[in-house]
């Protein structure tokens, strides 16, 4: 099956906003209580949170995987200045999100996320990436270490009631 990767505008933010719930529904349903996995989708994962970062294109890009053809959104990767509990520079940038639904991982899409996501920071003239990680997810965790991230620092996460540590990341570009 082939994905198409392009740009997102203004009008994916339902779609973005389905996958990111999806995403983190199929990742940690087993992992996380249900109550705080319905409220961190609801709040972070809502259209509505989507619409306002894609009303700021000139500091948050958003691209879509999606299957060629039929148009349906699979994953994507989300570029924006940095929120994180690490020393960061005008040369920094972060990947916020980069989400694929598991039917789809494993056959190099998410690694096209991230080269897509890479190139553009090059493009806008970033010296380094940086992203937060559930310190648990060993698959996300092995995946941005081949893609030559390593640990610069570690987060209080917040989901629902609970939080979490998550890994701070970073790559030099």
């Amino acid at each position: 099956m082939k994905i198409d990767i392009r740009p997102c505008g203004p009008q994916d933010a339902g779609a973005l906003a389905l996958v990111g719930q999806a995403t983190f529904l199929e990742t940690y349903a087993t992992v996380l209580p249900a109550a705080d996995i319905l409220a961190h989708c609801g709040d972070e994962h809502g259209e509505g949170r989507y619409a306002a970062w894609l009303a700021q294109p000139e500091t948050h890009r958003f691209w879509a995987a999606e299957v060629a053809g039929l148009g349906a959104t699979v994953g994507y990767v989300m570029l924006c200045p940095p929120d994180l509990p690490v020393p960061t520079g005008p040369g920094d940038l972060e990947i916020k999100r980069i989400y694929l639904l598991s039917r789809f991982q494993g056959g190099g899409v998410g690694a096209r996320l991230m080269t897509t996501a890479i190139d553009a920071a090059r493009a806008l003239g970033a010296r380094r990436l940086l992203l937060g990680v559930y310190g648990e997810n060993a698959s996300a965790i092995a995946f941005y270490a081949r893609q030559g991230f390593t640990e610069a620092g570690v987060r209080k996460f917040q989901v629902g009631a609970n939080t979490y540590d998550d890994l701070v990341l970073a790559r030099a570009l």
